[in-house]
């Protein structure tokens, strides 16, 4: 008896077999045949696929201001700076 490995599907492929499924041309059972899958994973991929498009839609990301990220940059460096500036004239002194 020989064991067999699973096979890894990439994303993309899932996908366009999902959407292939979800439009309807072809019965599952013909895509099964066709791309060498079960029809009862394209059915899971298909529910997979609706079940995720709504919250595709419904996120929204973070709207950040590139204002508030760099403004505290710039004061740390205007601060090191001058700390820069005020030991590079201290240590002249010095010597």
């Amino acid at each position: 008896m020989t064991v067999r490995k699973r096979k890894r599907h990439a994303p993309e492929f899932k996908a366009q077999v999902a959407l292939e499924a979800y439009r309807g041309d072809k019965t599952i059972n013909q895509l099964a045949s066709e791309h060498g899958l079960a029809a009862v994973q394209i059915s899971q991929w298909k529910r997979q696929l609706l079940k995720q498009v709504p919250e595709l839609f419904g996120r929204t990301a973070p709207v950040i201001d590139p204002d508030e990220l760099t403004a505290p940059l710039y004061q740390e460096i205007g601060r090191l700076k001058m700390e820069l500036d005020w030991l590079k004239k201290k240590s002249g002194s010095v010597g």
